[in-house]
């Protein structure tokens, strides 16, 4: 091997074994990972980027997989060269942890939750490098204080249940650094975080990698990472690799078509500059048809004023109420027909709770909503029901809010039928045209959840809402989960329904490329407020609360050339939204900076 050669995959080849037969994984792979440099692997769900990094940990044999052939060589420390495809699971339970370090993509489930963080932290220096207690804690402490973490002494005697997923992410971070491994792996680190956090923690990864000289293989789908991490990306498909090369060359000149077709569908900021109306994007393969933008109307479908949701937090020993979580905290608002108005903000700003509220399935303390001459909040249950044929919700998670034992096509006819509103051959034919609609072959009709991707579960969703012809839909992060390729035809379906069937939008993201791309209007919300509103153009081209520029500031950008370092990001911690029960916060109120843009002037804790 090279002398700064870490890691070397060579004619990598995985199996798995399942009742119809081995599975190949990955069928044929070989890249190296010298030191100090992030080697970028990118592809879809299925394309073999994860299966990869587990073989190198040795880690694929407990989720049922086989290495069939290839060698893994890795450079350890005391300069001895290893295959670790031949290496027994004594000697690599050593290496991981203490050579190799690993950052999984959901925290929690990296975590211990029955053992405090500050013990997570010391267990691995204890074992692998035989610190005293004592030496253990200042190590830890010394961890937490790299990654950032505020009130480090703190946390160390806090549970992971008890930290936001951002800090949790840290955590594993500092675990994954904390022997200083040769070697860090990480699938997915960010893709669950806010783009501020998302941020924060690249570039603490960055910052990590240059002082320390240790070689980070970074798994991901999403392009503007790759784009703000990357020395070098290898592109893998369908088990293969299709294209390697440095970060400039693969954005700037890609060779191999599904890279291509990779890049295009990746939405990019600042693309609509210039333009007031979203329309759909061009993907690769769909030819040279004009895209029309879509107009709308200037009709109000739907006025939200002053809605305030709060929930009660109980405490002592009768369980009584003590203090309030003020989710949505007199929120204003006009979506019209045939329009999107997109909420954004960070986890926990109040944006699914405010959509949620909207059609009851929260209940809201008090506010107005009116859809079309509908006043929802008068409504009781029975009429409140009725008035659900015309808003309907799609979640972010298609899996949870399918049922698993039905077929899809009486999934995708339940509304029709729970509403009486159609003969049984109406609703068959309904049904396929509405499987026609999402671009889902009829054959699928028998289908079930399990059998279906990601992005062809959420079109099953988008189908089912679209049963009874609403007017109004809510999605809830409706394409955050999904890969790049199927998150552009998924946004795109959605628009072109839009235009079609003239059905409004309440559109709730953390992602703003795609937000700028899909929105007649946005809403910026921080802490249960809106602290900025108006026409999407406006908004985006001219933020003016100091939120607003933060978290544009913030977003990652699909080119390389274009990084953001550590000193761009000063984000401040987001204060507590709990008050206790009496705290009356002061009504929002707005001054109008241009027609129709408005931002917050009641203090908004920022």
């Amino acid at each position: 091997m090279l002398d700064n050669t870490i890691a070397s995959i060579q004619n990598l080849r995985v199996e798995f074994q399942t009742k119809d037969g081995p599975v190949v994984g990955v069928e044929d792979v070989s890249f190296d990972v010298k030191s100090g440099e992030t080697v970028c692997i990118v592809g879809e769900s299925g394309s073999g980027k994860s299966v990869s990094s587990l073989s190198l940990m040795r880690l694929i044999e407990f989720g049922g997989g086989d290495i069939a052939n290839g060698k893994l060589l890795f450079d350890r420390k005391d300069g001895e060269e290893l295959d670790l495809a031949q290496t027994d699971q004594s000697l690599m339970r050593t290496i991981r942890g203490n050579e190799i370090g690993m950052i999984f993509q959901e925290p929690m489930t990296a975590l211990n939750p029955v053992f405090t963080v500050g013990r997570q932290l010391t267990e691995g220096l204890r074992l692998h490098k035989g610190m005293s207690k004592t030496q253990a804690e200042a190590r830890a402490l010394e961890l937490l204080k790299q990654v950032r973490i505020p009130e480090p002494e703190r946390r160390l005697k806090q549970y992971p249940h008890e930290l936001s997923g951002g800090m949790r992410q840290r955590v594993v971070i500092a675990m994954a650094m904390a022997c200083e491994p040769r070697l860090l792996i990480a699938d997915e680190p960010t893709t669950a975080l806010d783009v501020t956090i998302q941020a924060e923690i690249l570039a603490l990864m960055d910052r990590l990698k240059r002082e320390t000289g240790t070689a980070v293989m970074f798994i991901t789908h999403d392009m503007a990472v790759v784009a703000q991490m990357a020395d070098r990306v290898v592109v893998m498909f369908r088990g293969n690799k299709v294209e390697e090369g440095t970060v400039e060359e693969i954005f700037e000149n890609p060779q191999h078509d599904y890279t291509k077709a990779l890049l295009a569908a990746v939405p990019k900021l600042g693309e609509m500059t210039g333009t007031d109306l979203p329309s759909p994007m061009k993907l690769l393969g769909t030819g040279d048809a004009p895209v029309t933008p879509i107009v709308g109307t200037n009709e109000v479908l739907l006025e939200v004023k002053n809605l305030t949701t709060r929930f009660p937090v109980q405490g002592g020993l009768l369980r009584r109420t003590v203090a309030n979580v003020h989710a949505v905290e007199d929120v204003s608002f006009s979506i019209n027909k045939g329009q999107t108005l997109s909420l954004v903000g960070e986890s926990g700003c109040g944006k699914s709770t405010a959509g949620r509220s909207i059609l009851r399935l929260v209940e809201p303390q008090h506010g107005h909503i009116m859809l079309g001459d509908t006043d929802i909040m008068a409504l009781d249950q029975g009429d409140l029901r009725k008035a659900r044929q015309d808003m309907q919700m799609v979640f972010q998670d298609p899996f949870a809010s399918l049922n698993p034992q039905m077929q899809l096509q009486d999934q995708v006819a339940e509304p029709m039928r729970n509403f009486n509103s159609h003969s049984a051959s109406e609703i068959r034919d309904r049904v396929a045209m509405l499987f026609d609609r999402v671009e889902l072959p009829r054959s699928f009709m028998r289908r079930y959840p399990h059998e279906l991707s990601g992005g062809q579960r959420q079109r099953i969703a988008i189908a089912r809402a679209l049963a009874l012809n609403p007017k109004l839909i809510v999605a809830d992060e409706a394409v955050s989960a999904l890969d790049v390729s199927v998150q552009a035809q998924v946004l795109n379906l959605m628009m072109e329904l839009q235009a079609e069937l003239g059905v409004s939008y309440l559109f709730i993201s953390h992602d703003m490329a795609v937000v700028e791309r899909v929105s007649h209007y946005v809403g910026v919300m921080y802490l249960g407020r809106i602290v900025e509103i108006g026409p999407r153009r406006s908004v985006f081209e001219n933020p003016q609360h100091p939120y607003t520029q933060a978290l544009m500031k913030a977003v990652p950008i699909a080119d390389p050339r274009q990084r953001k370092s550590e000193k761009d990001l000063n984000f401040k911690p987001i204060p507590s939204p709990i008050h206790p029960v009496g705290y009356d916060p002061a009504p929002s109120e707005y001054r109008e900076v241009e027609p129709e843009h408005f931002i917050l002037t009641t203090d908004s804790g920022y």
